[in-house]
């Protein structure tokens, strides 16, 4: 079973920036921000999806974003911090500009959720992996059997995209009863749905 666990970015800022400031702004800052939340990731369950709650913040220039977003996100793909996962919620258009930038200069890619559970791409994805990512969205939760049935593409073909969409951290994967003939099944799962 998942946890889904929800970090008011502004109440972070409001405990180790010591200037008071809403805003996020420069590496240092960052660098500061970036520190305590991944002390905080590091200390949640396997599994976790931890879901960076913007709201009551300023401004997030580049710098910033790059120093936190970025590099969390870079991280956690590496699996520094184990099996976790990170969406983005309550972000400002200014914010999201930002947050995109930094993103797209790493070729990495996060999930912003707006309104309800619909969410918004930051930063930049391979396009053969966009549409799977979006049919996880809408599905909820697929296997790669079920996804070469609807895709009509090779069950090998099916499976790489979904575990590379995995290994990005866009998507929960979980084991599933032997498959016929006594192999691993998965099922991919959408982290909207933690």
């Amino acid at each position: 079973m998942k946890n889904k666990r929800i970090y008011q970015v502004a109440e972070f800022m409001a405990r180790v920036l010591t200037n008071g400031s809403k805003n996020l702004v420069t590496r240092e800052t960052g660098k500061v921000m970036r520190e305590a939340l991944e002390g905080r990731i590091q200390s949640e369950p396997q599994g976790t999806v931890v879901v960076l709650d913007f709201s009551n913040v300023g401004i997030i220039d580049f710098s910033c974003a790059e120093e936190v977003i970025a590099k969390m996100m870079a991280r956690l793909i590496q699996r520094e911090y184990g099996d976790k996962y990170i969406l983005l919620t309550s972000l400002t258009p200014n914010q999201e500009e930002n947050i995109h930038a930094a993103l797209q200069t790493k070729r990495l890619l996060a999930l912003s959720l707006k309104g309800a559970k619909k969410p918004k791409y930051l930063g930049v994805l391979n396009p053969y992996l966009m549409d799977t990512l979006q049919l996880i969205l809408e599905r909820k939760s697929i296997t790669a059997r079920e996804l070469a049935d609807l895709t009509q593409v090779e069950i090998n073909t099916a499976s790489t995209k979904l575990l590379n969409l995995h290994k990005a951290r866009l998507v929960l994967r979980e084991r599933m009863s032997l498959a016929e003939g006594g192999g691993r099944q998965y099922v991919y799962k959408s982290l909207l749905e933690i």
